[in-house]
């Protein structure tokens, strides 16, 4: 498992970072997934093969979920 980081702009309540890290845990092949509404970031560890294909998923999450929210790569 690796470990990757993203920032995330527009976040605006830790509610919304609660409810966000909920649905992501969800995403199949993310092993462990936080999202720190204080430092506006996205943790998550997956296996390296399976990285683009998580990072898709997450991205239609984001969307989905909190559509204000964009993800920096």
């Amino acid at each position: 498992m690796k470990e990757y980081k993203f920032k995330l702009k527009g976040l605006d309540c830790p509610n919304c970072a609660n409810e966000l890290e909920s649905s992501l845990k969800k995403v199949p092949g993310i092993n462990e997934v936080k999202v720190n509404f204080m430092m506006q970031r996205l943790t998550f560890s997956c296996l390296e093969d399976d990285k683009e294909n998580v990072l898709k998923q997450i991205k239609k999450v984001i969307n989905r979920v909190e559509p204000d929210v964009k993800m920096e790569v």
